[in-house]
């Protein structure tokens, strides 16, 4: 990837480092063409040329906040990069934003989309020093997993999360991830090999789960 090397799943801290919604319109949970959804603090859409100034600036400011878990794009290069993965056919880039005022408050990847008998991708997100610890990404999470699961109709979304990110860990869980197993020294992230501890979740579990709590699970 030529992005960046990074943690997957890294909750309210980083970007997917495993490798598309590659138009204007929004993910499931938002209106047409960038429009916000008509409930809920937070809408997924495509990340656009136009979004690079606000990304730059807020992954760049969250720099120290990512770090040791993980690196996000902070310059106009790895931003452009990033835009190019978000067309292919085995990535889907999603902004989260704040429906109030438009704001980009973090994002989330699914990578590595991969079809045939297995139907399953990675997950990674991150949200901005400035949004954390404010439920916007527990609201996001819920809408990207109906879209990989309704949308996509993929079978398994697996998370790899370092076992010291306590925030990114209780993100997952939350949403009805498992821990599957550990990973010694899988992923380089700031010139060291980390461990990573793999999280997931199944497209069956994710919808008992929705059902208990009331959510969508239609499109």
């Amino acid at each position: 990837m030529r992005i960046a090397r990074v943690s997957l799943g890294a909750a309210a801290r980083g970007m997917t480092s495993q490798d598309g919604l590659a138009s204007s319109k929004p993910a499931d949970g938002a209106g047409p063409q960038g429009e916000a959804p008509a409930a809920g603090r937070v809408y997924l859409r495509a990340p656009e040329r136009s979004d690079r100034g606000e990304f730059v600036a807020l992954m760049r400011a969250s720099r120290g906040f990512h770090r040791p878990w993980a690196t996000a794009p902070t310059d106009e290069e790895a931003f452009e990069a990033y835009l190019v993965d978000s067309r292919r056919p085995d990535f889907q880039a999603m902004l989260a934003c704040r429906r109030e005022d438009r704001a980009i408050l973090g994002f989330f990847n699914l990578s590595h989309i991969t079809r045939g008998s297995l139907q399953s991708a990675y997950l990674g997100y991150a949200v901005a020093s400035a949004y954390a610890r404010q439920g916007y990404m527990r609201e996001g999470l819920e809408l990207v997993l109906r879209e990989a699961f309704l949308g996509l109709r993929l079978h398994r979304i697996e998370a790899n999360i370092q076992p010291g990110n306590h925030a990114s860990i209780a993100l997952a869980r939350g949403a009805g991830f498992s821990r599957e197993g550990f990973s010694p020294r899988y992923l380089k992230i700031s010139g060291r090999w980390r461990d990573h501890e793999r999280w997931a979740i199944l497209a069956e579990d994710w919808r008992v789960r929705a059902e208990q709590l009331g959510l969508p699970t239609v499109r």
